[in-house]
């Protein structure tokens, strides 16, 4: 390595001086304009265990199991994947792990063992690697050349016997995945988009994967003291404008039951990850709402996301003496019902007797739904504790209010203890579509003010003044000044630059 002069390295230490502090005048001012404004909320219930936390592409958020409204012969489930979607996140939006098994799991005799796996596992497709970009263009159909990435998926169904594989059946190969929604100018279309992902399987079936707007709907500071310790916090809907990735898998009735007499299923859905040795070992795991968030200590949330509802005897003492009803009684003086909760056992472990308990049952923490009640004209959303047996806890439809029930579940409600509690968020900010897959569309990452001077085919491309200032921002002078920072900033490194070539008196 030739060694630097002290004079060179002395000019060298000033174009360094020149180039930081150009850039650190614009950047600055335009750093101001940006604190100027409201952050995003930075929390999710979804995010329920330590180690799945770190990995969102694993970390599955929901599950929806329901007797489908438009076709009652058939049984759809939902599951969603990556909690807190920010629609905007690009360059790099949200795609489903190459590395991962994301299944569907199926007990249709109650001994808390799989009968029924139905595996979703995906492949990235690039067109071009030399772009930065998502989509170089505006997408019209999932063929579309414009879109660079793209994933496709297999489905396999996967029968057990004593919870041992038993027989494997590919149901569908290469199936497109609808896209993140990058905004109306990249994707002016989406509804076609989404069409296009929704794919027909054999006997009646029919698949999808892709974004969707987040279905669950609560206010999320529950865990800042239990609304703020005064029920000052409710009302707001925190995942409002967040979206997720969802599987979604509508079958016949009669292709996931024991029986025409035994129709009650209980239905898990986890995540499998290959491990350095090539294996895959389970990261993730979800059944009923809120299980992992609020029934289970820090110390058994990682070990739940690996196991098995065969192992749950395990954390039988988190529902029997659950926590939250004493912080309830401790932050709001409302005495907790006496332990054991066996209440809680019949509902969230067992199913409710006559109505979503299959017979002989085993313990366990599944999403339980009897298939031969037919969908509600008009669904309640606390589900049965409002006399709705279509809904929660019989499975769980995209409209029911869980946690409003769930905790009134938890406060007594079934053991002489009559509560109204709630967190006042009593729908979705979106509607559901009345046809498979069910699940809102997801948020456009273009959403938000425009610039001032667009609208009504107002095109501000020639007009770089006030025309380019974000809607309703008032900051124009704040504005003005990062721009010029950032103007002065160029000058001084151009004026750097052309010092240091006439010092070393090289021509570039």
């Amino acid at each position: 390595m030739t060694p630097i002069s002290q004079g060179a390295g002395t000019r060298l230490r000033r174009v360094a001086t020149l180039l930081c502090g150009a850039l650190a005048a614009g950047g600055l001012a335009a750093a101001g304009t940006t604190a100027l404004e409201p952050g995003a909320a930075s929390a999710s219930s979804h995010r329920e265990a330590p180690l799945i936390s770190g990995t969102p592409q694993y970390d599955n958020t929901d599950l929806y199991a329901f007797v489908s409204p438009d076709r009652p012969d058939t049984t759809t489930l939902v599951a969603n994947w990556i909690p807190f979607e920010e629609p905007a996140g690009g360059p790099n939006f949200f795609t489903f792990a190459e590395d991962a098994q994301y299944d569907l799991n199926v007990d249709n005799d109650g001994d808390a063992l799989g009968d029924l796996v139905f595996r979703y596992t995906f492949t990235t497709h690039t067109k071009n690697d030399k772009t930065f970009l998502y989509n170089t263009g505006e997408v019209t159909g999932l063929d579309d050349p414009d879109l660079n990435i793209t994933q496709t998926y297999d489905l396999e169904l996967i029968e057990l016997h004593g919870g041992k594989e038993a027989s494997r059946t590919p149901l569908a190969h290469g199936v497109p995945v609808a896209p993140s929604n990058v905004g109306k100018a990249s994707m002016p279309d989406y509804g076609t988009l989404r069409k296009q992902a929704v794919h027909q399987l054999e006997g009646g079936a029919q698949t999808f994967a892709g974004q969707a707007d987040d279905p669950f709907f609560l206010d999320l500071r529950v865990f800042d003291l239990l609304y703020g310790g005064n029920l000052s916090e409710v009302g707001n809907d925190t995942l409002k404008g967040y979206n997720v990735n969802s599987i979604a898998l509508q079958v016949p009735n009669h292709m996931i039951v024991q029986s025409a007499e035994q129709p009650v299923v209980g239905i898990w859905s986890t995540t499998r990850r290959k491990n350095a040795q090539g294996e895959f070992t389970q990261v993730s795991r979800l059944g009923n709402p809120l299980v992992n968030e609020v029934v289970n200590p820090l110390k058994d949330k990682d070990t739940f996301n690996a196991s098995e509802p065969a192992d749950d005897a395990q954390f039988l003492a988190n529902v029997t003496n659950p926590e939250l009803p004493k912080l309830v009684e401790a932050v709001y003086g409302i005495e907790a019902p006496a332990e054991p909760r066996d209440d809680l056992v019949d509902v969230f472990l067992k199913g409710v007797a006559d109505l979503n308990q299959p017979p002989h049952v085993t313990p366990s923490e599944q999403l339980r739904l009897n298939t031969s009640v037919a969908p509600a004209a008009e669904p309640k959303r606390l589900g049965v504790l409002d006399g709705d047996n279509a809904g929660f806890p019989n499975g769980r439809r995209l409209t029911d209010d869980v946690l409003d029930a769930a905790l009134q579940v938890v406060e007594g409600e079934l053991v002489g203890s009559a509560n109204d509690l709630g967190d006042a968020v009593d729908a979705n900010d979106k509607e559901f579509e009345q046809a498979f897959p069910y699940v809102a569309q997801p948020t456009e990452g273009s959403r938000g003010p425009l610039a001032d001077g667009t609208g009504d085919g107002n095109d501000v491309r020639n007009q770089l003044g006030d025309a380019l200032r974000p809607g309703d921002s008032g900051n124009t002078p704040l504005v003005a000044a990062s721009a010029g920072a950032g103007a002065v900033g160029i000058l001084l490194i151009g004026g750097a630059v052309a010092w240091w070539r006439r010092a070393r008196g090289r021509a570039y």
